[in-house]
């Protein structure tokens, strides 16, 4: 009985300094980040605390960086905030000419707006409204038109294996994502095709032109809600999703729908929202240029900018990956604290790896590091142990 009270004592004296001496969360952080071929002057990283935004670790935190697709983030942050969550690609068939009972005197002109879902199904259903509204020849041609978009089929700073290996070709009018040389062309002809199957005649050819100025509306279809598409985006880490959402940035909200001002019209949103853009370059959508820069901060801020605006809250936390559990997640995290606590993006390519998200409701984190070429085995380890390292603390109760 005496031994076991001393050992009880012993055990109370002793606690307050295995206490004191357990190491501080910043140091569990740091020490997670050390990892072997990652050098820490091209690491940066940073966590806050989202009960009350303090920074509680950095490390290079504004030094700018290659992001992968860590890029998507700011794409998506831009896409949510300018064009909402609501915003729907349409796709339109417009008549140049006139209805003479059921044939249709001239051109019919498929037209896109950018749209990265338009699918074969959605040109089956505008074929069908036209026969429903009672055409049954057209004596001109399919017109493919994708001028809402420049012609261009890649991005500034890509490799040129980037195209198609990498993201289907960039257009305005793209079917299926088909990796056409010509996608408004290869479009035309699918719906030229589609029509004459539904017993619609069209007696001229397909062909890639633009819509004569007086051509107007006679059938549309619309894409799911952007919401839906930057879930998909974000947790598969599309590429040509990213770009098109960009071009379409570009288009609606910036000058013309090209890359370059979709990114202008991303970097004004980032500044509007008081997002810190020192050191920041967007080029493309999807992180794929050798262009692009970010800052660890920036990350983290359009994250707990996303995390307190009412709009785009539940948007950017549902379109995230789930540690563990889905997207390019789904195999990362398969045990410890933060499997299905932490949602995060992730990014790879062989010169750049990042990761940064949410730690419940409690932390946002962003890793980013860079190497020539990255070590992707030791910069996940680095990530993975900073992540499970804030899961741990969000998890513990507290004091």
């Amino acid at each position: 009985m005496r031994l076991k009270l001393t050992i009880a004592v012993l055990v109370l004296l002793l606690a307050p300094v295995a206490q004191a001496a357990a190491p501080t969360l910043p140091a569990r952080l740091a020490k997670a980040l050390a990892v072997p071929n990652i050098a820490p002057a091209a690491s940066g990283a940073i966590a806050v605390d989202l009960r009350t935004f303090a920074v509680l670790f950095e490390q290079n935190a504004d030094t700018p960086l290659l992001p992968a697709s860590n890029e998507k983030l700011a794409v998506t942050f831009a896409a949510l905030r300018e064009l909402g969550p609501y915003y729907r690609f349409r796709t339109e068939v417009l008549g140049a000419g006139y209805r003479n009972g059921p044939i249709w005197v001239g051109d019919l002109v498929l037209k896109g707006y950018g749209d990265p879902t338009l699918s074969s199904r959605r040109l089956a259903e505008l074929a069908a409204e036209l026969k429903e509204q009672g055409i049954r020849r057209v004596t001109g041609r399919v017109l493919g038109d994708e001028s809402w978009f420049d012609s261009r089929r890649v991005v500034t700073g890509w490799k040129s294996s980037f195209y198609i290996s990498e993201s289907a070709p960039i257009s305005a009018l793209t079917v299926d994502r088909r990796n056409a040389a010509n996608p408004a062309l290869a479009a035309a002809a699918q719906l030229r095709a589609v029509l004459r199957g539904r017993g619609v005649a069209v007696a001229g050819s397909a062909t890639a032109a633009r819509a004569p100025p007086d051509a107007f509306a006679l059938a549309t279809t619309y894409s799911a809600p952007l919401t839906d598409i930057v879930a998909w985006m974000d947790r598969e880490s599309d590429n040509f999703v990213a770009e098109q959402i960009l071009k379409t940035l570009g288009a609606e909200a910036g000058t013309a729908g090209t890359s370059a001002a979709g990114a202008a019209a991303v970097m004004r949103v980032l500044r509007e929202a008081a997002i810190p853009v020192g050191g920041v370059r967007i080029v493309d959508g999807s992180g794929l240029s050798r262009s692009d820069r970010v800052t660890a901060r920036a990350l983290a801020a359009m994250l707990v900018a996303a995390w307190t605006d009412p709009d785009l809250h539940d948007a950017l936390w549902s379109a995230l990956p789930i540690a563990g559990v889905s997207g390019t997640l789904d195999h990362r995290f398969r045990t410890g604290p933060a499997r299905g606590t932490v949602r995060a993006k992730t990014g790879t390519t062989g010169l750049a790896s990042a990761l940064s998200g949410y730690v419940r409701d409690r932390y946002v984190f962003a890793v980013v590091q860079n190497g020539a070429p990255i070590s992707t085995t030791w910069a996940r380890t680095a990530q993975d142990r900073f992540a499970q390292a804030l899961a741990a603390d969000a998890a513990a109760p507290v004091p």
